[in-house]
């Protein structure tokens, strides 16, 4: 077969094949990656759509080639909208010294793959959504100039790895995840120069080796876990400009050493637990601009030199323990100072007059510190304030005019401390003014109509001082106001027209003063208010209908005036949260468009005199917490919808009209604290569902007719602390389950027809201090000693009752008690002597009591304790039995004795001799001395029958042989058995 052909063919395309190797080179395999890589990004805004063979390589978007176009040497996707992940082909570009993927939004890993691009010094990654952690792969790239690859999801360690990167200057490793600690063999980073480790969660410590980076210029490890004290070695950063350790949980001094950073210029410390005195090193900072150490424990002294902190423009110290006063030299001429906070610390004396010499200050906040005294009127030396903070102090004496002349002043706050006099006409020539807050003082006298020249107002807060006259007629060319408060003061008259002007106002709170008149209609303009208090004022008249078309409102008081009529116009917003109408003349129904405001959580038209039924509209209001409609004139049954307003807590409906019966679904309100049906004419039983109410705190029924017994599930309440159920027709007992209700401290259940005894368990409630009153019952039996341990009781009322027997000693023992009431009665015997102090009207209708404050008790007999039946029933069967086992020894011992005499007698006939007889005497009858006789008795010898003396005839016979008693002698065995 001729091969010549085929072998030219194959050299033919062998030798194309190499021409095209040569013509086209590495860039066509670079493109090839490049377009793999593109084609696994997603490119929203089109920024990769020139990546084409249709365009040469170089053009491409974000592309930058070496200067002989052979290689790609960079590619740089920053913003430029790109999702999806990062693709490990950017590991076949082996020439790329820069990747800039930052500012878009990929996810997934970084691959491992990226650690073979050894020519890479620029690794850019940060602010996308990358997770995962840092592979360790990354300490591969030996030519790494730039790793930043913060902002991202990435958790894990900091991979010790990176200490490998012996080139590298930027690290940003800031706003991730990561946690443990910081690596050492960050220390072998030498040509570092700036550090971000921001914003993770790192703990541990500080490591002494970064003391060693000593081209390092930003260090920042704020807003992490990191723990012990700063380490000394820091001073030896002699490059450092930034260091930012704040909001983490340092602890210890700041140590002294950080005053040889002498390039510093930032210094952030705050939010640590750093304690000790402010070293005065620090002084030596003298390219210092910013330093912040608030939010510790630092003492001691503001030692501060302006002298040599001449660049220093803000120092925060605020939120420590300082001390003292400002130091002299402070601020010098020269002194570049412009923000000063050192609020909240204990810093006392009077006004730092040294502060006056800070002309630079723009801001300075002194505020939350003890300084008193006046306010220097030489305070206009300070020309650039823009805020000027002094609240929470104890300045006194008036307002220094010359505040007028700080012609910059933004914010002016003096509130909380005790300045007097009245408002400075002077103030209306501050025309920048924002915020004037002048609450809780003790300032008095009109508010000056020059107020209304500063335009630019946005906030007046004069709450809680003694300001009179009127509301200035032209309050409203304060067309910036945003808030007015003029709460609690002495204001009188009516409510300027132009104030409806005030069309930016979103609070207007002037309640708490002596404001009367109507609402000017003009307050349909107020189209932002969101909050309006008016209550505790003399307001009267209707509401003007215009205030329907103020749709923002969210918050209504008006209560505590005169107003009557409909209260319709306040129902025209579907934002209401909170209405509250209480104590006024308002009639009428409450109107059912109520419902349409359904974020509407609190409810308070108490006090009223609305009629009507309760509209069903109300249950849709399933976020109301607070329903007051007690005391007016409303009737009918509890609408069953209001059972959707689950999230209710306080449920008022005292004083009205109401019938039926008490809905069982109210245990469904498992959020109820509060229940008041009082005083209505509710009738049928107290439902047992009541019990499920697990967090209810009070529960008044009394003034209804409910009947039937008190359902055992009251005793389910173990958080109540009131119950009243007075003046019911309840029968029955009291059940002994309310031991349960262990947090009672009122209990009131007079004026029923409850019976029994009083339950001792009632002394359980150990918490029970207002009152425990059981008064005009029909309660019988004894009073329980057991209330003896209601230590904390003030009242105690069993008055018109049933109870006999005595009063229990043990209630003398409750020494809280200052009203006691046990009349009508039937209890007897003497009173504890604790209860002299009463009157005798606590104890009438019980005839039988005495002892002070009534009569003394008969002073031949003391005071016995009447014995129960049964105790009497116990002795009589005791004495009973006693005698019957004593008549049954006293007929054996006679029987004993009558069969010894009888055999004693036929001895004796039977032996008949004088001998045998007198040994018998001997035996039987003892004739001898007293002290032989009294011998014998001691010994037990003889049983005493007779104690008849028999005298002597013969005197000398008697004088020499006393006669002894007749005994008879007994076997002391027999009579033994016997008594055993």
């Amino acid at each position: 077969m001729n091969m010549t052909p085929m072998i030219r063919l194959i050299l033919a395309f062998i030798t194309t094949a190499a021409l095209l190797s040569v013509s086209v080179g590495d860039d066509a395999t670079e493109s090839y990656w490049l377009q793999r890589i593109k084609s696994e990004l997603s490119d929203p805004s089109g920024f990769l759509q020139n990546w084409s063979p249709e365009f040469p390589t170089c053009s491409w978007n974000g592309l930058t080639c070496s200067f002989d176009g052979a290689h790609m040497v960079g590619v740089n996707l920053s913003g430029s909208g790109v999702s999806g992940s990062i693709s490990p082909d950017f590991s076949r570009l082996g020439s790329l010294e820069m990747l800039d993927l930052s500012s878009n939004a990929l996810t997934g890993p970084i691959p491992p793959a990226l650690g073979s691009l050894q020519n890479l010094k620029s690794l850019l990654l940060h602010s996308n959504s990358l997770s995962g952690e840092i592979p360790k792969e990354i300490g591969l790239l030996k030519n790494l100039q730039v790793l930043r690859i913060g902002n991202n999801l990435l958790t894990g360690g900091i991979t010790p790895e990176i200490g490998k990167l012996a080139e590298l200057r930027v690290l940003g490793l800031a706003y991730c995840q990561f946690s443990g600690s910081i690596p050492t063999d960050i220390g072998s980073l030498e040509k570092l120069t700036s550090l971000d480790l921001q914003s993770n969660s790192l703990s541990g410590g500080i490591p002494d080796e970064i003391g060693g980076l000593e081209a390092l210029q930003n260090f920042a490890a704020s807003n992490n876990l990191l723990e012990g004290s700063i380490p000394s070695s820091l001073g030896l950063l002699e490059s450092l400009q930034i260091l930012n350790l704040a909001n983490n949980s340092l602890s210890g001094h700041i140590p002294v050493e950080l005053g040889h950073l002498s390039n510093l210029q930032y210094l952030n410390l705050l939010g640590n637990g750093l304690s000790g005195e402010i070293p005065s090193e620090l002084n030596q900072l003298g390219q210092l601009q910013k330093l912040d150490l608030s939010k510790n424990n630092l003492s001691g002294p503001v030692n501060f030199l302006g002298s040599r902190l001449k660049n220093l423009e803000v120092l925060v110290l605020y939120d420590n323990v300082l001390t003292g006063g400002i130091p002299d030299n402070f601020c010098p001429v020269g002194s570049s100072l412009k923000l000063l906070f050192l609020a909240r610390n204990k810093l006392s004396g009077t006004f730092p007059a040294e502060l006056l010499k800070c002309s630079s200050l723009q801001q300075l906040d002194i505020s939350d510190n003890s300084f008193e005294g006046a306010l220097p009127a030489s305070i206009d030396q300070l020309e650039n304030l823009t805020d000027l903070l002094l609240n929470n102090n104890s300045f006194t004496g008036t307002i220094p005019p010359e505040i007028g002349n700080l012609s910059s002043l933004d914010n002016l706050y003096l509130f909380d401390n005790r300045l007097t006099g009245g408002i400075p006409r002077e103030l209306g020539k501050l025309r920048k003014l924002s915020s004037l807050y002048l609450y809780d003082n003790q300032m008095s006298g009109n508010i000056p109509r020059e107020l209304t020249n500063c335009t630019s107002l946005t906030a007046v807060d004069f709450f809680g001082n003694h300001f009179s006259g009127s509301i200035p007629a032209m309050i409203g060319d304060l067309k910036s106001l945003v808030v007015l408060q003029l709460r609690q003061n002495d204001l009188s008259g009516q409510v300027p027209p132009s104030l409806g002007y005030c069309e930016s106002l979103r609070l207007l709170a002037l309640a708490d003063n002596k404001l009367s008149g109507t609402l000017p209609p003009t307050f349909r303009f107020l189209s932002k208010l969101s909050t309006i208090t008016l209550y505790n004022n003399s307001f009267e008249g209707p509401l003007p209908e215009s205030l329907s078309l103020l749709k923002n409102l969210r918050i209504i008081n008006f209560s505590h005036n005169k107003f009557s009529g409909s209260i319709r116009p306040l129902l025209g917003t579907s934002s209401l949260t909170a209405l509250d109408l209480t104590n006024n003349s308002f009639s009428g129904p409450i109107p059912a468009e109520l419902s349409t405001s359904i974020n509407l959580s609190r409810l308070r038209l108490a006090h009223n005199r609305l009629s009507g039924e309760i509209p069903p509209q109300l249950g849709q209001l399933w976020k109301l917490n607070f329903l007051d409609l007690s005391f007016n004139k409303l009737s009918g049954e509890i609408p069953p919808q209001l059972s959707n307003c689950t999230e209710v807590e306080h449920l008022l409906l005292g004083n009205n009209r109401f019938t039926g019966m008490i809905p069982p679904w109210l245990g469904g309100l498992g959020e109820l604290g509060e229940l008041d049906l009082s005083s209505n004419s509710f009738h049928g039983i107290i439902p047992k569902e009541i019990g499920r109410c697990s967090k209810l705190l009070k529960l008044s029924l009394h003034s209804n007719s409910l009947s039937a017994k008190i359902p055992t599930e009251i005793g389910d309440l173990g958080s109540l602390n009131v119950l009243n159920l007075q003046r019911n027709n309840l029968s029955g007992s009291i059940p002994t389950t309310i031991q349960q209700c262990r947090k009672l401290f009122e209990l009131r259940l007079s004026e029923n027809l409850l019976t029994g005894p009083i339950p001792p368990e009632l002394g359980r409630l150990s918490e029970l201090q207002v009152i425990l009153d059981l008064s005009k019952n029909s309660f019988s039996g004894e009073i329980p000693s057991s209330l003896g341990n209601l230590m904390k009781l003030e009242r105690l009322n069993l008055s018109s009752n049933q109870l006999s027997g005595q009063v229990p000693a043990s209630l003398g023992k409750l020494t809280s008690l200052h009203v006691l009431n046990l009349s009508e009665n039937n209890l007897q015997g003497q009173l504890p002597r604790t209860f002299s102090g009463f009157p005798s009207s606590s104890f009438l209708g019980n005839e039988r009591l005495c002892g002070p404050p009534l009569r003394s008790c008969p002073s031949s007999q003391s005071p016995k304790r009447v014995l129960s039946n049964r105790e009497v029933a116990g002795i009589i069967v005791g004495i009973v039995f006693t005698s019957t086992i004593i008549c049954f020894i006293l007929l054996y011992i006679m029987l004993r004795i009558w069969s010894n005499w009888r055999r004693v007698s036929i001895s004796s006939s039977e032996k008949g001799s004088g001998g045998a007889e007198h040994k018998i005497r001997e035996e039987v009858w003892a004739i001898g001395d007293d002290e032989i006789c009294e011998k014998k008795r001691r010994n037990g010898e003889y049983w005493t029958v007779n104690s008849i003396p028999v005298p002597s005839k013969d005197k000398k016979n008697s004088s020499n042989n006393p006669t002894c008693i007749f005994q008879l002698k007994v076997d002391p065995q027999s009579l033994d058995s016997t008594l055993v």
